[in-house]
């Protein structure tokens, strides 16, 4: 595939809110798919296709503990990307303010890194 062609790829991947705001949680920690629906407020299998779109592009990687799968970024330059976003939006004038993102424990997920009782039911 040509290089600009690649770059298109994986853009269009980084390209969704929901995607973009994974990204920015992992940036933080690795966490699970019950950590992630519980700060997204999203249904667990929208997370999961979103974080599938995310490992296609190879932006996200996975590991299995037991039954708790866990997400992490592939790279700490993708969240470079996201904070050079964030500057090119305030640089044109556009003033948002970018939700934080919590450290755990994320109250309501019953992951075991936040004190919950087993798995998640992913």
């Amino acid at each position: 595939m040509e290089p600009h062609e690649e770059l298109a790829r994986v853009t269009k991947a980084i390209a969704h809110p929901t995607r973009l705001r994974i990204l920015e949680i992992l940036g933080r920690s690795e966490a699970c798919v019950c950590h992630l629906t519980h700060l997204l407020g999203q249904r667990q299998p929208y997370v999961s296709q979103q974080l599938m779109t995310l490992r296609e592009a190879g932006l996200v990687r996975d590991r299995k503990d037991g039954v708790m799968v866990y997400y992490s970024l592939t790279c700490d330059c993708v969240g470079d990307v996201i904070g050079s976003m964030h500057r090119l939006l305030r640089a044109t004038g556009v003033d948002v303010t970018f939700p934080d993102t919590p450290a755990p424990p994320v109250p309501g997920c019953p992951c075991p890194v936040c004190g919950g009782e087993g798995p998640c039911g992913v």
